[in-house]
């Protein structure tokens, strides 16, 4: 399957190895959940190191460690769709952290939509009968 298939088709193809993947990346890593502060929904599923989240806290914008780039990945800084912190957020165990942001920009995922905009967040479909994805409703 092609990437743009994968990110806008119908076909459900869950990638199953990712975390196998991010554990590949050598870095130490915790998952970092960016949800929207006002709404609720979540936004995006990234993952963070101790650069990412020291970078969040002190740029104010939701920062994120790419597994696949091996980078640091500040949301926004290449399309202008930041992620402006309103709180971070720990869980109980402290292995994972919430971004609770409001979305600067036009959307917070990389993938377009029909018009060209960016999608509002990166959960934009939902799963149906049979494992069919539909688009759901903006």
């Amino acid at each position: 399957m092609d990437h743009y298939e994968l990110e806008n088709g119908n076909v459900l193809s869950l990638d199953f190895t990712k975390l196998a993947k991010v554990a590949a990346c050598e870095e130490d890593l915790i998952p970092a959940v960016a949800q929207d502060a006002d709404t609720g929904e979540v936004l995006i599923v990234g993952y963070a190191n101790e650069l990412a989240l020291e970078t969040t806290l002190e740029q104010g914008m939701a920062t994120f460690w790419s597994s696949s780039r091996n980078e640091l990945w500040i949301k926004g800084k290449t399309s202008g769709d930041y992620l402006e912190i309103v709180e971070v957020r720990v869980n109980c165990e402290q292995n994972s952290v919430l971004y609770r942001v409001r979305p600067k920009g036009q959307g917070a995922c990389h993938v377009k939509d029909e018009q060209g905009v960016a999608r509002r967040g990166c959960y934009y479909r939902v799963i149906g009968e049979g494992g069919k994805l539909t688009i759901k409703p903006s």
